[in-house]
């Protein structure tokens, strides 16, 4: 209503990510700093080679939402196989359900799910957060990302955090 742009965070709460973004755009008036609605969505993306891949970096991010649920430190772990020994039912499927707008895997895959992500929710701007152990696959990742950007059909900004 005050006519700014808007910056939501769906790698901290997914849950309200569309019901923000249509809220957003259904209340914005038009103001001398903004003439249209501008809206940020930020996001966890972890691009790699594969499917597979992609999946073993991401239990990075994976045990540090595990940790906090726990109530443990939350640094940065280095990837795993498998999570499967390492959480219970119940901490799975609440992990699960707060890193569920993530979008992870190869580049076809990465590609797929920001088209998605820009699609649903009209983003003018897509914040890449990538959380990996090692610098070098973050990096690689961010190289992905770019390289993916530039193939969407439809141009959101991509902006990444540091």
């Amino acid at each position: 209503m005050l006519g700014l742009p808007f910056a939501f965070a769906a790698h901290f709460a997914p849950d309200y990510l569309y019901a923000a973004s249509q809220v957003y755009r259904e209340h914005f008036q038009p103001s001398e700093v903004l003439p249209k609605p501008h809206l940020m969505v930020a996001v966890q993306v972890i691009a790699a080679e594969t499917d597979a891949a992609a999946r073993r970096l991401f239990t990075t991010p994976q045990q540090r939402f595990l940790r906090l649920i726990r109530n443990q430190p939350v640094e940065l772990l280095p990837p795993v196989d498998s999570m499967a020994s390492l959480w219970q039912g119940h901490e799975r499927a609440a992990v699960e359900n707060k890193l569920r707008s993530a979008i992870v895997g190869s580049n076809a895959t990465v590609q797929a799910g920001l088209e998605k992500l820009v699609a649903e929710t009209r983003a003018d701007e897509v914040i890449v957060v990538t959380d990996t152990y090692e610098h070098a696959d973050r990096l690689q990742s961010y190289r992905r990302v770019a390289d993916i950007a530039a193939r969407l059909e439809v141009k959101p900004s991509i902006a990444v955090e540091v």
